[in-house]
């Protein structure tokens, strides 16, 4: 199931740049990185056990990868069939972009509720 080759194709979907020998040097650690995140891709047809020993060894590789971010890409689903993906991440980093996502969106409906008076200060 999961191979090199499908193992690319994953991070090419999410457009990090893949590791040259996926982690196995003693710099180049993950599978992948994508500012801010050490991405490591785990693809099984049915079911993936995430063990404290399997987070540790990804937050170690983040680490030493240059103190990045975490992130595990899991994909689950035989070949021919529907895949799903999911992407874990710690909680420290999911408030943080859960926070930015909010402040991204209070912001829109600021200008939203104030794009008259924002028209009108900007012409003077």
């Amino acid at each position: 199931m999961a191979d090199a080759k499908s193992e690319l194709y994953e991070l090419e979907r999410i457009g990090a740049v893949p590791q040259k020998n996926s982690g196995r040097g003693t710099h180049a650690k993950g599978d992948g990185i994508l500012d801010p995140f050490c991405v490591d891709v785990k693809e099984s047809k049915k079911s993936f056990t995430l063990s404290r020993a399997v987070w540790a060894k990804i937050t170690g590789d983040a680490r030493l990868s240059g103190l990045l971010s975490p992130a595990l890409k899991i994909v689950l689903g035989d070949e021919g069939e529907t895949k799903m993906r999911i992407m874990a991440v710690d909680e420290t980093m999911f408030l943080e972009m859960y926070n930015a996502w909010k402040f991204v969106n209070e912001t829109e409906a600021f200008i939203k509720e104030n794009e008259e008076l924002l028209r009108r200060l900007a012409d003077g």
